[in-house]
């Protein structure tokens, strides 16, 4: 009997997600030490080094042993690295994970991110058995706002002062999802 995956590989029309390891170190530096990527991302500093990097991908190793997961969404067409989601946070007593996710900005705009969210979210419920996925928004983020709420995620109100970032707080929109509203779409 195969044991149960949290975080299998997922692949979606056009994309693969996979979890991320020691050969995408170069994307992830790449990714998370562009200015335009990290605007809104208040709860950690802009990589400088490749070590950040490493140190981001050790992290999310070992996914199924840590309860924790970051997969890296490739395009299938041209195998491009495209940028990452994955879920945090997972609180099994109550069936809740909060679900992060970031792209590279040459794809916005392109229905990606939602098409990965998506199977993404549908893997949590399915997989992890969640009954809610949180996520928080950085308020002036719209476009992050927009493709939230077309997946169903209700506006649950501010999240007063939720990052310390630069010797400044950061107010965000608190989203969430439940599994019964996701069923019904």
């Amino acid at each position: 009997m195969s044991k149960q995956l949290f975080f299998p590989e997922i692949e979606t029309n056009r994309l693969n997600l996979r979890n991320v390891n020691d050969t995408d170190s170069d994307f992830i530096f790449k990714l998370f030490s562009n200015e335009k990527i990290c605007e809104y991302l208040y709860d950690d500093e802009i990589f400088t080094k490749k070590e950040d990097a490493i140190e981001f991908i050790a992290w999310n190793r070992d996914p199924e042993e840590k309860g924790y997961n970051r997969w890296v969404i490739e395009g299938k067409e041209r195998k491009e690295k495209m940028g990452t989601c994955g879920f945090h946070l997972w609180d099994r007593t109550n069936d809740i994970a909060e679900i992060g996710y970031d792209l590279w900005y040459e794809f916005w705009g392109c229905g990606y991110m939602k098409e990965a969210l998506s199977a993404a979210i549908d893997s949590g419920f399915r997989n992890m058995k969640l009954n809610r996925i949180n996520t928080y928004v950085a308020l002036e983020n719209k476009k992050s706002s927009n493709t939230l709420e077309s997946l169903g995620f209700v506006n649950k109100g501010i999240y007063r002062d939720k990052h310390l970032f630069k010797g400044k707080y950061y107010d965000h929109i608190s989203y969430s999802l439940l599994k019964r509203d996701w069923t019904k779409q």
